[in-house]
């Protein structure tokens, strides 16, 4: 029979049996308060944090192990966008008592699986007993040469608006999850998967942080949204883009879902979970941007410009005709 943690394991021996053995030599094993980072020499620090919460971020019924990468991910995708390397993570776990102990060593063994393929090991961090949702909040940490980190406001006129990846294969996924949507009957079985482990398992774009923040002005990464994060970029950059909608990169598995039902395009491109990154590169450095991507094996696609103006960016259809979306991304709120 599963045992649930207030049953079974103590904090304890949770931090001691499935969190020590993930942490690097900054967490000194997990056998203090306190982690101890030496930066790289030259580098600038650069941190972010994203939060989970079962029910909002991820089903709690999902595989303890997808959650747990997923948690990490999202964070790796954020310093890639940054034209950062990782370094390290702290955690902090908000446990519900009817959680059992089986979920948590699966969690811990799916995290430390990540954290080990990027490189990127625990530092500490912090484990506490709820009486709501599962909620899991990880702060990751850097690296950037000094001076080299690549802001979301950075953009200016004049640049080309890249994104890595193809848009909308995770919203549409979380249909695929959900099971309950009416196109799901029209798509074939291969496409359905495909979709749900792009929801399921983000992958950061690493590869391209190199080429990011030796061409980028602006980047950041797509995750509530294109259209939404678009406007973010320019909003804070104090500009605006035009988007040709035609030129915003699908799967072939979205490209199947949307001819089955075409209102999903919206969806795509507005939805959340894409973890692509969003790069404005000036016009006289896109050619080596591109070539770098290459090299990374990372696919990228010019969508549009950054023009001057503080409006809305807008998008044209193939026939040129502009398009406006109710709602821009996803809302945690």
């Amino acid at each position: 029979m599963t045992q649930h943690l207030s049953q079974h394991l103590s904090e304890d021996e949770i931090i001691a049996q499935c969190f020590a053995p993930l942490a690097g030599p900054e967490g000194m094993g997990l056998r203090d308060d306190a982690a101890v980072l030496v930066p790289p020499p030259g580098h600038d620090i650069v941190m972010t944090q994203d939060a989970l919460v079962a029910g909002v971020h991820f089903f709690p019924d999902d595989d303890p192990r997808d959650i747990a990468r997923k948690a990490l991910r999202v964070n790796l995708s954020d310093i890639a966008a940054k034209g950062a390397d990782p370094l390290g993570f702290l955690l902090a776990l908000s446990l519900p008592d009817n959680l059992s102990s089986d979920f948590v060593v699966a969690f811990a063994k799916g995290l430390g699986e990540d954290a080990r393929s990027f490189a990127c090991p625990l530092f500490g961090g912090d484990t506490t007993r709820t009486s709501g949702p599962l909620t899991i909040a990880i702060t990751l940490i850097g690296a950037v040469p000094h001076g080299n980190l690549v802001a979301r406001f950075g953009a200016r006129a004049g640049d080309r608006l890249y994104v890595t990846g193809t848009i909308g294969d995770a919203a549409l996924g979380l249909d695929v999850r959900a099971g309950k949507a009416a196109w799901l009957r029209k798509v074939d079985a291969f496409a359905q998967d495909f979709l749900l482990d792009r929801y399921l398992r983000p992958q950061p774009c690493l590869a391209l942080r190199r080429a990011v923040r030796a061409e980028a002005n602006g980047s950041m990464d797509v995750s509530d949204g294109l259209v939404g994060d678009l406007a973010k970029m320019m909003r804070v950059s104090n500009t605006t883009a035009h988007v040709t909608l035609a030129d915003i990169p699908l799967s072939d598995a979205a490209s199947q879902a949307i001819a089955q039902s075409p209102d999903l395009f919206e969806r795509a491109i507005t939805g959340g979970d894409d973890y692509e990154i969003l790069a404005s590169v000036p016009d006289h450095r896109a050619a080596m941007f591109e070539a770098e991507a290459k090299t990374a094996g990372v696919r990228i696609t010019c969508i549009g410009h950054v023009l001057t103006g503080t409006e809305a960016p807008r998008f044209f259809d193939a026939e040129g005709n502009m398009r406006e979306f109710a709602h821009g991304s996803f809302s945690h709120f």
